[in-house]
């Protein structure tokens, strides 16, 4: 008999799985091009806003739009199957923020260079909001082009080597949340955590196995420690855990 995940970790799948459908409608809304483009221009675009939203809500919730909506953490678990390997950290988080100081550093740059940003567009290098479409200006194949080249990206890193190797070492997304949760922890006002009653694990290690993100979750429990960086709140720690040891909260803990 085939075992069944447990029905909220179905859902989230199902959630990260029409997220990544939506990719060729939604991806230049996360773009880092359309970023600079758009303060190339003066303009506030679609991308901008989505990364400041990921900012403003990880001042509650950390980083659950990675565990449950972004397209490109989708595509990693989508190819978990093909290698399943644990990723160690310290080789690959380090990358992110080589990406995305400097990215920092050049929209500021074009800031500057065009005034300021003067008007708003949210639909901005799209065709009608669509991302992967054409128009007289921008043939169609050049939008699947870039589509693919993202797809190749995330699924390569993650097939090669290993789970969700993508978000470790290449998510501009990323820093933006890690920031917005550092922030919250600073502070210590109530959002969404996990916490852990230590005292009833039985070190079976079941929430390290099934950790998408490959953290030692079961180091966590036992250092009471349960904040990291790169926790996704995806819930597959707590839903797998056979000891109900790990559990959502909505606290001022840190």
């Amino acid at each position: 008999m085939i075992k069944q995940n447990p029905r909220r970790q179905r859902l989230r799948r199902a959630l990260l799985i029409l997220a990544f459908l939506a990719f060729p409608i939604t991806m230049n809304y996360f773009s880092p091009y359309v970023v600079i483009d758009g303060a190339y221009q003066g303009v506030v675009n679609g991308s901008l806003v989505m990364f400041g939203l990921m900012f403003i809500s990880s001042l509650l919730l950390g980083r659950l739009w990675c565990g449950w909506a972004c397209p490109a953490g989708a595509l990693g678990e989508i190819c978990q199957p093909v290698n399943d390997k644990p990723v160690t950290l310290k080789h690959l988080d380090w990358i992110k923020w080589a990406i995305w100081i400097p990215w920092v550093g050049i929209i500021i740059a074009m800031v500057v260079m065009a005034g300021g940003y003067r008007r708003v567009d949210l639909l901005l290098d799209t065709v009608n909001g669509i991302s992967v479409a054409g128009d007289s200006q921008r043939p169609i194949l050049y939008a699947w082009i870039i589509y693919y080249m993202v797809i190749a990206l995330f699924a390569g890193l993650a097939m090669l080597v290993g789970r969700r190797a993508g978000c470790h070492s290449i998510c501009w997304m990323a820093p933006f949340m890690i920031l917005g949760r550092k922030l919250r922890n600073g502070i210590g006002w109530h959002s969404l955590r996990l916490t852990a009653a230590s005292t009833r694990c039985t070190d079976c290690k079941t929430c390290t196995k099934n950790c998408p993100m490959s953290l030692d979750v079961n180091g966590m429990v036992r250092s009471g420690k349960m904040e990291h960086v790169e926790c996704i709140l995806c819930g597959a720690c707590v839903d797998h855990c056979p000891q109900h040891v790990i559990e959502y909260s909505f606290n001022r803990g840190k």
